[in-house]
C-alpha cells in the first residue's frame, strides 16, 4: 500500500482519558482506532465489525479515524487513540529510542510480508540483480535501502550501480508502463493487483521469498500501554470484535470490500471500485493465510526481523526477544 502523505486534517483524534482508559458513553465504552493511512483492503476488518455491528454488541463505541500529522503510532502512544495500526519496520524506532514509545503490537492485520519490487515486464528485473544498470525509485529510508541492498547483493548484482531516484509515484503500475527501467517497492496486495485490473504486464518478487528474515509483519495493530494495563479486558474484547470483522472479510470479500467502500468517510477509494474489489478477494486469503489464529504474531518472526535490524546498526540498541508485541490479548 502506498503511504497517503496528504494528512486529512479535518478529521480530528477523540481524545481519551489521562491513563488512556475506555470512558463510557451512551454506545459503550469509547474506543479510537487510528489508521495509518487513507481505508485500504488492510483495514476491511475494522469496517466490517463496525458495520456489522460487532464492536457494539462487545458494548464498544468505536470510531476509526486518519492519522495526524506526526502519525498513528504518536498517537497512540500519547492516548489519543486506544489503538493504531503501523507496520514492524516501522515500530523498531520507537522501540529502540532512549525512551520508548508506550505501545505495543497486539494483532498481526495480514500474516505474511506481502511487499516486492514490482516492474514492467520483460525488462530483466524478474530478479534483485537484474536492478543493476536500471533505477530504484526509494523513500531513502535506512532500513528499506538496507533491505534493497541486501537482496542485489545476495543474488549477485551490484548495488552501486543501481540508480536511485525520489518515490513520489501514486500509481506504481502505471509508471513503470511508462517507464521501463523504473522498479518500485509496492504491497502485491494493491500495487500488484493494480497492474492486474489495468492489464499491465509487470514482474513482481516478493522480499519473503528472497530471504526469511524478511518475512516481518506489516502492518500490525498496535494498542496504547497504559490502555492494556488499565482496561485489558476491554483491550481483548476489542480485538475478540476485530477478528470477526477479519474473518468475515476472509469469507465474503465481495461484500467486504463494499463495506469499506461505503465506510470510506475521506472518499479516496472513490472510482476505484474494481480495484479494492480484487485487492479484497487477494487479502481476503492473507489475514490469516497458514497462522494458528488471526491476529497471531510468531515469535521467531518478529524477533528475527529486529535481531538483524541490530546486526546491521539500524536501531540505536539491540531489541531483546519479546520487544514490542504480545498474543496475551488476542481470542484464546
Amino acid at each position: 500500500m502506498k503511504k497517503i502523505i496528504a494528512v486529512f486534517l479535518s478529521v480530528l483524534l477523540v481524545c481519551c482519558t489521562a491513563a488512556c482508559s475506555a470512558p463510557e458513553s451512551a454506545n459503550g465504552k469509547k474506543i479510537t482506532v487510528c489508521l495509518d493511512w487513507t481505508p485500504n483492503t488492510n483495514h476491511t476488518g475494522l469496517y466490517v465489525a463496525l458495520a456489522k455491528g460487532y464492536y457494539a454488541d462487545a458494548g464498544l463505541d468505536v470510531t476509526l479515524v486518519q492519522p495526524p500529522e506526526n502519525g498513528a503510532t504518536q498517537a497512540c502512544a500519547a492516548g489519543q487513540a486506544q489503538f493504531a495500526v503501523d507496520a514492524q519496520d516501522t515500530l523498531a524506532p520507537a522501540f529502540s529510542a532512549d525512551t520508548p514509545l508506550g505501545v505495543t503490537a497486539v494483532a498481526a492485520l495480514v500474516q505474511h510480508n506481502t511487499s516486492g519490487i514490482l516492474s514492467k515486464a520483460e525488462q530483466g528485473m524478474d530478479r534483485p540483480a537484474g536492478l543493476e544498470g536500471k533505477t530504484y525509485l526509494t523513500w531513502d529510508s535506512p532500513t528499506e535501502l538496507a533491505i534493497m541492498e541486501n537482496i542485489v547483493t545476495n543474488d549477485g548484482g551490484d548495488w552501486s550501480k543501481v540508480t536511485r531516484i525520489p518515490n513520489t509515484v501514486t500509481e506504481e503500475a502505471q509508471d513503470v508502463n511508462v517507464n521501463p527501467d523504473h522498479a518500485i517497492w509496492v504491497f502485491y496486495g494493491w500495487g500488484g493487483i493494480n497492474a492486474q485490473v489495468n492489464s499491465i504486464d509487470t514482474d513482481f518478487f516478493f522480499f519473503k521469498d528472497l530471504n526469511p528474515v524478511f518475512d516481518y509483519y506489516t502492518p500490525v495493530l498496535i494498542a496504547n500501554n497504559d490502555f492494556l494495563a488499565n482496561d485489558p479486558q476491554t483491550a481483548k474484547d476489542f480485538l475478540q470484535a476485530t477478528e470477526l470483522g477479519y474473518l468475515y472479510a476472509a469469507e465474503n470479500p465481495d461484500e467486504a470490500a463494499q463495506i469499506l467502500i461505503d465506510g470510506d468517510e475521506t472518499h479516496s477509494l472513490s472510482g476505484s471500485e474494481a480495484l479494492v474489489k480484487a485487492s479484497q478477494k487477494y487479502l481476503s486469503e492473507q489475514y490469516v493465510s497458514d497462522a494458528p489464529a488471526w491476529g497471531y504474531i510468531a515469535p521467531e518472526r518478529w524477533d528475527g526481523f529486529y535481531a538483524w535490524l541490530y546486526a546491521q546498526a539500524l536501531v540505536g540498541k539491540e531489541l531483546p526477544a519479546g520487544t514490542g508485541y504480545s498474543n496475551d490479548y488476542l481470542p484464546q
